[in-house]
Protein backbone atom coordinates (compact mmCIF):
# COMPACT_ATOMS: atom_id res chain seq x y z
CA UNK A 1 0.00 0.00 0.00
CA UNK A 2 2.85 2.19 0.93
CA UNK A 3 4.50 1.60 -2.53
CA UNK A 4 1.08 2.73 -4.34
CA UNK A 5 1.12 5.71 -2.07
CA UNK A 6 4.27 6.64 -3.26
CA UNK A 7 3.69 6.23 -6.85
CA UNK A 8 0.71 8.68 -7.06
CA UNK A 9 3.01 11.13 -5.08
CA UNK A 10 5.63 10.64 -7.20
CA UNK A 11 2.82 10.98 -10.62
CA UNK A 12 1.31 14.16 -8.56
CA UNK A 13 4.98 15.46 -8.82
CA UNK A 14 5.34 14.64 -12.49
CA UNK A 15 2.22 16.15 -13.63
CA UNK A 16 2.82 19.08 -12.08
CA UNK A 17 5.98 19.33 -14.03
CA UNK A 18 4.36 18.97 -17.29
CA UNK A 19 1.32 21.75 -16.23
CA UNK A 20 3.73 24.56 -15.19
CA UNK A 21 6.11 23.87 -18.38
CA UNK A 22 3.22 23.91 -20.16
CA UNK A 23 1.67 27.00 -19.49
CA UNK A 24 4.72 28.88 -21.06
CA UNK A 25 3.02 27.49 -24.75
CA UNK A 26 6.26 27.81 -26.32
CA UNK A 27 7.03 24.93 -29.43
CA UNK A 28 9.77 23.26 -30.57
CA UNK A 29 10.34 25.17 -33.41
CA UNK A 30 9.77 28.58 -31.60
CA UNK A 31 11.80 27.65 -28.89
CA UNK A 32 15.05 26.94 -31.11
CA UNK A 33 14.26 30.53 -31.98
CA UNK A 34 14.22 31.70 -28.68
CA UNK A 35 17.91 30.31 -28.02
CA UNK A 36 19.15 33.04 -30.31
CA UNK A 37 21.36 32.14 -32.93
CA UNK A 38 21.63 35.50 -33.91
CA UNK A 39 25.09 37.58 -34.92
CA UNK A 40 24.15 40.91 -35.44
CA UNK A 41 21.45 43.11 -33.54
CA UNK A 42 19.01 43.28 -37.09
CA UNK A 43 18.59 39.56 -36.54
CA UNK A 44 16.49 40.15 -33.17
CA UNK A 45 13.34 39.52 -32.92
CA UNK A 46 10.66 39.12 -30.24
CA UNK A 47 9.18 35.98 -28.15
CA UNK A 48 5.54 35.98 -28.78
CA UNK A 49 5.11 32.87 -26.37
CA UNK A 50 5.00 33.04 -22.15
CA UNK A 51 8.37 32.54 -20.45
CA UNK A 52 7.51 29.29 -18.50
CA UNK A 53 5.17 29.65 -15.24
CA UNK A 54 2.50 31.94 -17.38
CA UNK A 55 0.29 30.80 -19.60
CA UNK A 56 -0.76 33.36 -22.71
CA UNK A 57 -4.76 34.81 -22.44
CA UNK A 58 -6.74 35.88 -25.92
CA UNK A 59 -5.72 39.75 -24.66
CA UNK A 60 -1.69 38.78 -25.51
CA UNK A 61 -0.91 38.73 -21.61
CA UNK A 62 1.27 36.28 -19.72
CA UNK A 63 -0.97 35.31 -16.75
CA UNK A 64 1.00 32.78 -13.81
CA UNK A 65 0.18 29.86 -13.28
CA UNK A 66 1.46 27.01 -10.63
CA UNK A 67 0.03 24.53 -8.05
CA UNK A 68 -0.17 27.34 -5.37
CA UNK A 69 -2.93 28.06 -6.85
CA UNK A 70 -5.30 25.79 -5.57
CA UNK A 71 -4.66 27.56 -1.81
CA UNK A 72 -5.77 30.82 -2.78
CA UNK A 73 -9.14 31.45 -1.02
CA UNK A 74 -11.81 33.94 -0.97
CA UNK A 75 -10.95 35.45 2.00
CA UNK A 76 -7.73 36.17 4.00
CA UNK A 77 -9.02 34.63 7.11
CA UNK A 78 -8.90 31.31 5.59
CA UNK A 79 -5.87 31.33 4.06
CA UNK A 80 -3.41 30.18 6.74
CA UNK A 81 0.19 31.14 7.03
CA UNK A 82 2.92 29.69 6.94
CA UNK A 83 2.04 25.77 6.39
CA UNK A 84 2.97 23.70 3.32
CA UNK A 85 -0.36 24.12 1.80
CA UNK A 86 -0.28 28.32 1.97
CA UNK A 87 -1.04 30.90 -0.86
CA UNK A 88 0.64 33.11 -2.60
CA UNK A 89 0.20 36.89 -2.79
CA UNK A 90 -1.01 38.47 -5.59
CA UNK A 91 1.94 38.60 -8.82
CA UNK A 92 2.14 41.51 -11.13
CA UNK A 93 1.54 40.14 -14.36
CA UNK A 94 -0.64 41.30 -17.64
CA UNK A 95 2.83 41.71 -19.68
CA UNK A 96 2.71 40.57 -23.35
CA UNK A 97 5.48 38.25 -24.36
CA UNK A 98 6.92 40.93 -26.36
CA UNK A 99 7.49 43.46 -23.72
CA UNK A 100 8.82 40.44 -21.57
CA UNK A 101 11.03 39.49 -23.96
CA UNK A 102 12.16 43.43 -24.63
CA UNK A 103 12.35 44.25 -20.70
CA UNK A 104 15.24 40.93 -21.02
CA UNK A 105 17.41 42.53 -23.44
CA UNK A 106 17.10 45.92 -21.60
CA UNK A 107 18.11 44.27 -18.19
CA UNK A 108 21.33 42.79 -20.03
CA UNK A 109 22.42 45.59 -21.71
CA UNK A 110 25.51 47.88 -20.36
CA UNK A 111 23.46 50.88 -23.36
CA UNK A 112 20.89 51.67 -20.02
CA UNK A 113 24.21 53.10 -18.19
CA UNK A 114 26.09 56.43 -18.35
CA UNK A 115 28.73 55.36 -19.96
CA UNK A 116 28.03 51.68 -21.09
CA UNK A 117 29.91 49.68 -18.61
CA UNK A 118 27.33 48.32 -16.35
CA UNK A 119 23.33 46.95 -16.85
CA UNK A 120 20.87 45.32 -14.42
CA UNK A 121 22.66 42.16 -14.52
CA UNK A 122 26.03 43.21 -13.60
CA UNK A 123 24.67 43.56 -9.88
CA UNK A 124 21.59 41.02 -10.31
CA UNK A 125 23.46 38.31 -12.52
CA UNK A 126 21.09 35.09 -13.18
CA UNK A 127 24.40 32.94 -12.34
CA UNK A 128 24.91 33.96 -9.03
CA UNK A 129 21.25 33.81 -7.65
CA UNK A 130 20.29 37.19 -9.67
CA UNK A 131 22.73 38.71 -7.12
CA UNK A 132 26.45 39.38 -7.45
CA UNK A 133 28.24 37.21 -5.02
CA UNK A 134 29.90 40.42 -3.27
CA UNK A 135 29.01 41.73 -0.05
CA UNK A 136 28.36 45.05 -0.82
CA UNK A 137 27.62 46.02 -4.85
CA UNK A 138 29.73 47.80 -6.96
CA UNK A 139 28.54 50.68 -9.30
CA UNK A 140 30.16 52.46 -12.08
CA UNK A 141 33.35 53.37 -12.05
CA UNK A 142 33.66 50.39 -9.24
CA UNK A 143 31.77 52.38 -6.79
CA UNK A 144 31.82 50.58 -3.65
CA UNK A 145 27.17 50.29 -2.48
CA UNK A 146 26.53 50.96 0.90
CA UNK A 147 24.50 47.26 1.12
CA UNK A 148 24.23 43.93 -0.68
CA UNK A 149 22.74 43.59 -3.72
CA UNK A 150 19.19 41.24 -2.98
CA UNK A 151 17.80 38.98 -5.46
CA UNK A 152 15.67 39.21 -7.81
CA UNK A 153 13.53 35.49 -7.77
CA UNK A 154 10.04 36.36 -7.28
CA UNK A 155 9.92 39.69 -6.92
CA UNK A 156 7.02 40.27 -8.93
CA UNK A 157 5.25 39.15 -5.23
CA UNK A 158 6.90 41.70 -3.26
CA UNK A 159 4.78 44.52 -2.48
CA UNK A 160 7.98 46.64 -1.19
CA UNK A 161 11.81 47.05 -3.02
CA UNK A 162 15.21 48.04 -1.72
CA UNK A 163 16.21 46.58 2.03
CA UNK A 164 14.58 49.67 3.69
CA UNK A 165 11.53 49.03 1.51
CA UNK A 166 11.39 52.76 0.27
CA UNK A 167 10.04 51.56 -3.30
CA UNK A 168 6.11 50.66 -3.74
CA UNK A 169 6.75 49.44 -7.23
CA UNK A 170 8.84 47.68 -9.71
CA UNK A 171 9.29 50.86 -12.32
CA UNK A 172 10.21 52.99 -8.96
CA UNK A 173 13.11 50.74 -7.87
CA UNK A 174 14.28 51.08 -11.07
CA UNK A 175 15.00 54.62 -11.10
CA UNK A 176 16.99 54.99 -8.39
CA UNK A 177 19.95 52.57 -9.98
CA UNK A 178 19.56 54.26 -13.48
CA UNK A 179 19.84 57.20 -11.97
CA UNK A 180 22.19 56.87 -9.61
CA UNK A 181 25.63 58.66 -10.05
CA UNK A 182 27.11 55.86 -8.01
CA UNK A 183 25.40 52.56 -9.67
CA UNK A 184 24.51 53.04 -13.43
CA UNK A 185 25.10 56.94 -13.66
CA UNK A 186 22.77 57.98 -16.46
CA UNK A 187 19.91 60.88 -17.11
CA UNK A 188 16.89 60.65 -18.33
CA UNK A 189 17.42 62.52 -21.12
CA UNK A 190 20.84 60.66 -22.08
CA UNK A 191 18.95 57.22 -21.86
CA UNK A 192 16.37 58.59 -24.33
CA UNK A 193 18.85 59.68 -26.60
CA UNK A 194 20.85 56.55 -26.25
CA UNK A 195 17.68 54.41 -27.07
CA UNK A 196 16.36 56.57 -29.59
CA UNK A 197 19.38 56.49 -31.42
CA UNK A 198 19.50 52.30 -31.75
CA UNK A 199 17.37 51.39 -34.93
CA UNK A 200 17.43 47.67 -33.21
CA UNK A 201 15.63 48.97 -30.33
CA UNK A 202 13.18 51.41 -32.16
CA UNK A 203 11.78 48.80 -33.86
CA UNK A 204 11.64 46.26 -31.02
CA UNK A 205 9.62 49.17 -28.85
CA UNK A 206 6.95 49.45 -31.81
CA UNK A 207 6.38 45.94 -31.81
CA UNK A 208 6.02 45.41 -27.59
CA UNK A 209 3.90 48.58 -28.01
CA UNK A 210 2.13 48.39 -30.85
CA UNK A 211 -1.25 50.73 -29.88
CA UNK A 212 1.26 53.95 -30.82
CA UNK A 213 2.37 54.74 -33.99
CA UNK A 214 4.96 52.91 -35.16
CA UNK A 215 7.21 55.51 -35.78
CA UNK A 216 6.81 57.47 -32.57
CA UNK A 217 9.96 57.69 -30.36
CA UNK A 218 10.37 55.19 -27.28
CA UNK A 219 9.37 56.66 -24.31
CA UNK A 220 10.94 55.95 -20.77
CA UNK A 221 7.59 54.79 -19.00
CA UNK A 222 7.96 52.10 -21.88
CA UNK A 223 12.00 51.20 -20.89
CA UNK A 224 10.49 51.06 -17.23
CA UNK A 225 7.63 48.59 -18.14
CA UNK A 226 9.46 46.15 -20.01
CA UNK A 227 12.67 45.83 -17.23
CA UNK A 228 9.36 45.56 -15.00
CA UNK A 229 8.06 42.94 -17.32
CA UNK A 230 10.82 40.66 -17.41
CA UNK A 231 11.60 41.24 -13.94
CA UNK A 232 8.23 39.78 -13.08
CA UNK A 233 8.44 36.65 -14.97
CA UNK A 234 11.66 35.76 -12.64
CA UNK A 235 9.82 32.65 -10.72
CA UNK A 236 11.22 29.93 -8.65
CA UNK A 237 8.44 27.85 -7.07
CA UNK A 238 9.95 24.60 -8.25
CA UNK A 239 12.34 23.59 -5.71
CA UNK A 240 12.43 20.67 -3.82
CA UNK A 241 10.93 21.64 -0.65
CA UNK A 242 7.92 23.04 -3.17
CA UNK A 243 8.03 19.22 -4.66
CA UNK A 244 7.36 18.03 -0.94
CA UNK A 245 4.63 20.65 0.05
CA UNK A 246 2.60 19.22 -3.10
CA UNK A 247 2.58 15.81 -2.15
CA UNK A 248 5.83 14.07 -3.35
CA UNK A 249 7.16 13.33 1.08
CA UNK A 250 10.06 11.69 -0.68
CA UNK A 251 11.49 14.63 -2.36
CA UNK A 252 13.05 15.80 1.26
CA UNK A 253 15.99 13.56 2.86
CA UNK A 254 15.50 12.85 6.72
CA UNK A 255 18.20 15.51 7.48
CA UNK A 256 16.09 18.09 5.11
CA UNK A 257 12.82 17.07 6.62
CA UNK A 258 14.30 17.50 10.16
CA UNK A 259 15.41 20.93 9.15
CA UNK A 260 12.14 21.76 8.00
CA UNK A 261 10.37 21.29 11.39
CA UNK A 262 13.13 23.39 12.96
CA UNK A 263 12.64 25.94 10.62
CA UNK A 264 9.04 26.02 11.55
CA UNK A 265 8.97 24.83 15.20
CA UNK A 266 7.87 27.88 17.63
CA UNK A 267 11.82 27.70 19.26
CA UNK A 268 13.69 28.82 15.78
CA UNK A 269 10.29 30.63 14.85
CA UNK A 270 12.47 31.08 11.51
CA UNK A 271 8.63 30.70 9.54
CA UNK A 272 7.37 33.77 11.56
CA UNK A 273 9.00 35.61 9.43
CA UNK A 274 10.07 33.79 6.39
CA UNK A 275 7.40 32.64 5.71
CA UNK A 276 5.90 29.98 3.00
CA UNK A 277 5.71 29.98 0.35
CA UNK A 278 7.56 32.98 -0.74
CA UNK A 279 9.84 32.63 2.54
CA UNK A 280 9.19 36.37 3.54
CA UNK A 281 6.44 38.09 5.39
CA UNK A 282 7.48 41.21 3.13
CA UNK A 283 7.56 43.51 6.76
CA UNK A 284 10.45 45.38 8.20
CA UNK A 285 12.07 44.21 10.95
CA UNK A 286 14.99 45.03 13.29
CA UNK A 287 17.06 42.24 14.20
CA UNK A 288 20.47 43.71 15.19
CA UNK A 289 22.53 42.64 12.24
CA UNK A 290 26.06 43.66 12.21
CA UNK A 291 27.59 45.79 9.54
CA UNK A 292 31.03 45.45 8.09
CA UNK A 293 34.05 46.14 9.84
CA UNK A 294 34.77 49.69 10.04
CA UNK A 295 31.05 50.56 8.64
CA UNK A 296 28.96 52.84 11.03
CA UNK A 297 25.54 51.46 11.66
CA UNK A 298 22.85 51.47 8.60
CA UNK A 299 19.54 53.48 10.03
CA UNK A 300 17.11 51.16 6.87
CA UNK A 301 14.13 52.30 7.29
CA UNK A 302 14.26 54.37 9.72
CA UNK A 303 14.91 57.25 7.06
CA UNK A 304 12.13 55.70 4.50
CA UNK A 305 9.70 55.87 7.44
CA UNK A 306 11.01 58.57 9.56
CA UNK A 307 10.34 56.52 12.62
CA UNK A 308 13.23 56.06 15.13
CA UNK A 309 11.69 52.46 16.10
CA UNK A 310 12.69 51.55 12.75
CA UNK A 311 16.04 52.61 13.08
CA UNK A 312 18.76 49.49 11.71
CA UNK A 313 15.50 48.00 10.27
CA UNK A 314 15.50 46.07 6.98
CA UNK A 315 12.96 43.99 4.83
CA UNK A 316 12.86 40.35 5.60
CA UNK A 317 14.52 39.05 2.10
CA UNK A 318 13.35 35.89 0.82
CA UNK A 319 14.77 32.46 1.33
CA UNK A 320 14.42 31.51 -2.07
CA UNK A 321 17.26 30.08 -3.81
CA UNK A 322 19.43 31.11 -0.58
CA UNK A 323 22.44 28.93 -1.13
CA UNK A 324 23.32 30.87 -4.61
CA UNK A 325 23.58 34.26 -2.87
CA UNK A 326 26.21 34.72 -0.38
CA UNK A 327 27.27 36.71 1.28
CA UNK A 328 24.20 37.49 3.86
CA UNK A 329 22.05 40.25 5.16
CA UNK A 330 22.06 43.88 3.69
CA UNK A 331 25.68 44.59 5.26
CA UNK A 332 26.71 41.09 3.48
CA UNK A 333 28.68 40.36 6.87
CA UNK A 334 27.73 36.48 6.83
CA UNK A 335 30.10 34.85 4.33
CA UNK A 336 28.27 31.89 4.59
CA UNK A 337 24.62 30.04 5.52
CA UNK A 338 26.21 28.68 8.48
CA UNK A 339 27.44 31.72 10.00
CA UNK A 340 24.05 33.60 8.96
CA UNK A 341 21.72 31.14 10.81
CA UNK A 342 24.17 31.06 13.90
CA UNK A 343 23.60 34.79 14.19
CA UNK A 344 20.52 34.37 15.71
CA UNK A 345 21.06 31.66 18.05
CA UNK A 346 24.13 33.85 19.44
CA UNK A 347 21.58 36.36 21.78
CA UNK A 348 19.28 38.86 21.07
CA UNK A 349 21.28 42.18 20.30
CA UNK A 350 24.61 40.60 20.82
CA UNK A 351 25.86 42.39 17.51
CA UNK A 352 24.11 46.11 18.43
CA UNK A 353 27.17 48.49 18.30
CA UNK A 354 27.36 50.53 22.09
CA UNK A 355 25.30 53.04 21.99
CA UNK A 356 22.45 52.28 19.99
CA UNK A 357 19.22 51.42 21.69
CA UNK A 358 17.70 49.50 18.71
CA UNK A 359 13.89 48.18 19.17
CA UNK A 360 14.85 44.49 18.06
CA UNK A 361 11.76 42.27 16.89
CA UNK A 362 9.75 40.61 19.41
CA UNK A 363 10.92 36.99 17.31
CA UNK A 364 14.52 37.74 17.83
CA UNK A 365 15.69 35.62 21.16
CA UNK A 366 17.55 32.90 22.35
CA UNK A 367 16.52 29.88 20.98
CA UNK A 368 20.00 27.90 22.15
CA UNK A 369 20.13 25.53 19.05
CA UNK A 370 22.69 23.01 19.24
CA UNK A 371 25.41 22.45 16.58
CA UNK A 372 23.29 20.03 14.81
CA UNK A 373 20.31 21.55 14.84
CA UNK A 374 21.96 24.56 12.91
CA UNK A 375 23.45 22.05 10.19
CA UNK A 376 20.04 20.93 9.81
CA UNK A 377 18.71 24.41 9.04
CA UNK A 378 21.26 24.58 6.78
CA UNK A 379 20.20 21.33 4.76
CA UNK A 380 16.58 22.78 4.96
CA UNK A 381 17.40 26.09 3.43
CA UNK A 382 19.45 24.27 0.50
CA UNK A 383 16.48 22.74 -0.69
CA UNK A 384 14.40 26.36 -1.53
CA UNK A 385 17.21 26.41 -4.35
CA UNK A 386 14.94 25.79 -8.11
CA UNK A 387 16.38 27.68 -11.43
CA UNK A 388 14.67 25.47 -13.84
CA UNK A 389 13.31 29.03 -15.38
CA UNK A 390 16.54 30.84 -15.72
CA UNK A 391 16.17 33.00 -18.60
CA UNK A 392 18.23 32.90 -21.40
CA UNK A 393 21.09 35.46 -21.63
CA UNK A 394 21.26 37.41 -25.00
CA UNK A 395 23.89 36.36 -26.91
CA UNK A 396 23.93 39.74 -28.71
CA UNK A 397 22.37 43.01 -27.74
CA UNK A 398 20.37 46.16 -29.37
CA UNK A 399 23.26 48.24 -28.67
CA UNK A 400 25.53 45.57 -29.94
CA UNK A 401 27.71 46.02 -26.56
CA UNK A 402 28.95 42.82 -24.83
CA UNK A 403 26.87 41.79 -21.47
CA UNK A 404 28.90 41.09 -18.49
CA UNK A 405 28.13 37.75 -18.68
CA UNK A 406 29.38 36.98 -22.46
CA UNK A 407 32.20 39.25 -21.60
CA UNK A 408 33.65 36.69 -18.74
Amino acid sequence: MRKIKNIYQLLLVSISLILMASCSNTKSNEEKEYVEVKNNSNDITLNSNCPPGFQLNENNECVARNLYDQYVYDTYENRGVGGLKSGLPKIREGFSPQQIDLGRYLFFDPALSGDGSVSCASCHDPNQGFSDGKALGTGIHNAKMKRSSPTLWNVGYLKSLFWDARAGSLEQQMLGPLYSEEEMGNTEEQLFETLNGIETYRELFAKAFPNRDYNDSIQLHEVYTSIAAFETSLISLNSKYDQYAHGYHEALNENEIKGLNIFRSFVARCAECHTPPLFTNQQVAVIGTPEQDGLPLDPGAEITFNDPSRRAGFKVPTLRNIEKTAPYMHSGKFKTLREAVEFYTKGRGHAVPEGEDLFIHWHIWEPNLTDTELDRLVDFLKTLTDESFKPRIPKVLPSELKTKQNNS
